[in-house]
């Protein structure tokens, strides 16, 4: 709340006025209305002007601005939608002008402002009040001082006005704006007045006269392309640049710097392979005139022949058309990055063109001169950061081959297809044989162990027993459950309707030991007791290997199961009479998948994205009128693992215990005894699942020959090692294929041999020996004698 306190005397109008400040915060906290009445009775200190000293701590905006209206004398409104509070305090008394401008600065810290219009000054939000009818001054008129938005025209003699935006833009509240008359040359900014007062300086300093020669120089043999960024360069040290190929020669002339004495500007127009040049010091027009001369020389036929400066490039290991997106994408960035040559630029800045900093020529600039090369002009001024339409165009469609611009790929004889200049040629073939190097290969070999043991026991004594009969009335006595087996009563119906029926209910009885006493009661079978025991264990072991090589940062995939089919619905069509049932289903693979992409890190280690499933069809459900139901353990991981390593990415361990029990309550629980009167069943499943995984990078041709050749002897090994035993009397039969012997890899430099997982030869069983001599194949290997069957080497 806004409060006053000072040691020191003051004035009794400037007491009178602090306290009705005062008054006029604390009546409008309490009633707008009386405010309305104090803000009315401060005419004599209004006219006084005398100054005033704000505290306001956490005050609401409307009654500041309220207060501030009475002390200066301004009729002021708030927009509803300017809320919250500000603290406005001043160490000592300050004139109503400059408390009032202090309120302005507070209002635009907070997002707020006040605009003036028709002597009504409205506190309205920043971002709607370039759409309030403020103050409009025009070129160097009476402008408004402080933090209040108002809006201002200048008219450029000179300079192009388009061309100004780019540099005032950044200069300006986010919230306000600056357009364009093209059609007298002129800027409209609406901003804060003082911020225009600065604008104001710069557009004055930058609106200057460039009255400066401008001559064209043809060239006969040079590539105008080419000379602009080598004169330039020449040119420089007095502070000029040079533009690259094919600007509009005066969209922005007269851009740049207020100094035009040593100002040379050179465009290249590729259409005539000229020159343009515009130069305010003859000196300089002489100078570039004379290395032009000197440049343009005729020169001997080139290494390329006459292919001139197209060059191809047959690719040995690399994709042609990725490497040319690379290319055209590194190109792209490149030019954006420092400026392009494509647009021109002014004297007193620097491009792409310019000298290297090194003794050879940088790579930067052949790359920047050769996107360049493909320009077709860009408007707005000199030493424009924005790429040229022709090199954006080429650049835009990057993801697949482009039809225009200075690099192409031909996927059909894996090549690419450059348009450059011999030493740009030589720094692109440079950075292209870096690219086209044998990418190493990852073999992901996968283990994947489940073990599971289930054990079941069942135990259960059921009974029943007639107690008599008194008239119609019988008495039956007994316990009946089907948690362990069989139920006694279904089991009895079944009794009591002859021997066939009989037979079926024993045929029906659970599996384990049953024991049943069937006395015969008025020539029916009865049913009296029935005991089932049963103890049931199951074991499996299975161990899967799916093992996959693919390139670096390659993604491979291996399914190693069935393609199940799936009702997805069910119709039924009517046609008249007929109905024809008609059901839809969708085919899933079934089994183990495998999905792998392997990044190979400059330290060694290997970074694995992997999904691995592993699924099946659960047996009791294949009949099932809605379809199988599937089981499925799948792990989706990205781990990193170094070279060779074992690794494990996940598993299940679970133990699954179950009791289900019915009995008599009270007698169930009698020892001993108590098992006549309640059956009870327990289960135990016990399931261990884990799944590792072990990269090995095969980094040449070497190692993949190993590599392959390990798992070539390893089934070679399974094959004849299974061949069938020689038999006498089925002499015919040739035997089961084997694969012939691998060939000799051409000789290469030697390297460590690849370690894989072994694959360990199956036991042979006992009625069956191993072939003591080389066996015989089914398979002629291709140097074989047809007749003999007998290799030849």
């Amino acid at each position: 709340m806004p409060f006053h306190s000072s040691t020191t005397p003051r004035p009794a109008p400037f007491v009178r006025l602090t306290i009705a400040a005062l008054l006029t915060i604390l009546l409008a906290d309490a009633n707008p209305a009386l405010a309305q009445t104090a803000v009315g009775a401060l005419p004599s200190a209004v006219g006084s002007r005398e100054p005033v000293t704000l505290n306001f701590t956490n005050a609401e905006i409307e009654a500041v601005a309220r207060t501030l209206s009475t002390i200066t004398g301004r009729n002021m409104v708030v927009d509803p939608r300017v809320k919250g509070t500000m603290s406005l305090i001043t160490e000592r008394p300050v004139p109503p002008t400059v408390a009032f401008d202090q309120f302005l600065a507070a209002l635009r810290l907070q997002g707020f402002t006040v605009v003036e219009s028709a002597g009504l000054y409205k506190v309205v939000p920043e971002a709607d009040a370039k759409l309030q009818g403020g103050s409009v001054t025009v070129g160097n008129g009476p402008r408004t001082q402080g933090n209040q938005i108002v809006t201002q025209i200048f008219r450029l003699n000179f300079e192009n006005a388009a061309n100004l935006v780019p540099v005032l833009r950044p200069l300006i509240s986010p919230n306000n704006t600056i357009n364009v008359n093209p059609g007298n040359n002129s800027l409209v900014i609406t901003d804060y007045a003082d911020n225009l007062q600065r604008l104001a300086r710069i557009i004055a300093s930058m609106d200057v006269s460039n009255a400066t020669d401008v001559e064209v120089i043809p060239l006969r043999y040079a590539n105008a392309v080419d000379v602009v960024p080598l004169v330039s360069r020449l040119i420089e040290g007095s502070g000029q640049a040079a533009t690259g190929a094919g600007a509009a020669p005066a969209a922005g002339a007269a851009g740049g710097q207020s100094d035009t004495s040593f100002r040379t500007t050179l465009i290249a127009e590729p259409r005539s392979n000229a020159l343009i040049v515009r130069s305010a010091n003859p000196a300089r027009l002489a100078l570039v005139r004379s290395l032009v001369a000197k440049l343009d020389q005729p020169t001997a036929l080139g290494p390329n022949g006459d292919a001139g400066n197209i060059y191809v490039v047959y690719l040995k290991n690399a994709e042609a058309t990725r490497i040319a997106v690379a290319l055209r994408a590194a190109l792209a960035s490149l030019t954006a990055g420092t400026g392009g040559t494509a647009g021109g630029a002014t004297g007193g800045t620097t491009t792409a063109s310019a000298a290297p900093t090194s003794g050879t020529s940088a790579l930067p600039t052949a790359l920047t001169n050769l996107s360049g090369s493909s320009s077709s002009g860009a408007s707005g001024g000199f030493g424009s950061a924005s790429l040229s339409s022709g090199a954006s165009g080429n650049f835009a469609n990057s993801a697949m081959p482009s039809t225009g611009g200075s690099i192409q790929a031909d996927p059909a004889t894996n090549s690419l297809i450059i348009t450059a200049t011999e030493p740009q040629y030589r720094q692109l073939r440079a950075v292209i044989d870096k690219l086209d190097g044998r990418r190493a290969q990852v073999l992901v070999e996968s283990l994947i162990v489940e073990v599971n043991a289930n054990k079941v026991a069942d135990f259960g004594i059921q009974w029943q027993s007639v107690l008599g009969n008194s008239g119609s009335t019988i008495g039956v006595l007994g316990t009946n459950s089907s948690v362990a087996g069989t139920n006694i009563i279904s089991a009895a119906v079944a009794a009591a309707s002859g021997t066939t029926a009989l037979a079926s209910a024993a045929a029906g009885l659970g599996n384990g030991f049953n024991a049943a006493l069937i006395p015969r009661i008025n020539g029916k079978y009865y049913l009296g007791a029935l005991a089932t025991f049963l103890q049931n264990t199951g074991d499996g072991n299975v161990l899967s290997t799916p093992n996959l090589l693919t390139l670096d940062n390659e993604e491979a995939k291996i399914v190693i199961g069935q393609n199940v089919p799936f009702i997805t619905g069910s119709t039924i069509l009517t046609s008249g009479a007929t109905t024809s049932p008609y059901t839809s289903v969708t085919r899933q693979d079934v089994g183990l998948t495998l999905r792998v992409k392997p990044q190979i890190n400059a330290n060694g280690t290997v970074k694995l994205a992997i999904y691995q499933e592993v699924s099946s069809v659960d047996a009791s459900t294949t009949n099932n009128t809605n379809g199988p139901t599937t089981n499925k353990r799948s792990i989706e991981s990205n781990v990193l693992v170094d070279d060779g390593s074992i690794v494990v990415l996940g598993g299940l361990l679970s133990d699954d215990y179950s009791l289900s029990q019915d009995k008599v309550p009270g007698l169930g629980d009698v020892p001993v005894l108590g098992a006549l009167f309640r059956s009870e069943s327990r289960s135990r499943k016990k399931t261990n699942l884990m799944v590792f995984l072990r990269p090995v990078v095969v980094r040449d041709a070497s190692e993949t020959d190993g590599l392959t050749q390990d798992r070539y002897d390893a089934i070679r090994t399974l094959q004849q090692n299974m061949q069938p035993a020689p038999s006498a009397v089925m002499n015919s039969v040739d035997g089961a294929p084997i694969l012939p012997v691998f060939p000799t890899p051409p000789a290469r430099p030697s390297s460590d041999p690849v370690q894989g997982t072994t694959l360990i030869p199956p036991p042979m069983p006992p009625s069956v020996t191993a072939p003591s001599g080389p066996p015989r194949r089914g398979a002629l290997p291709p140097t074989a004698d047809p007749l003999t069957r007998q290799d030849t080497q």
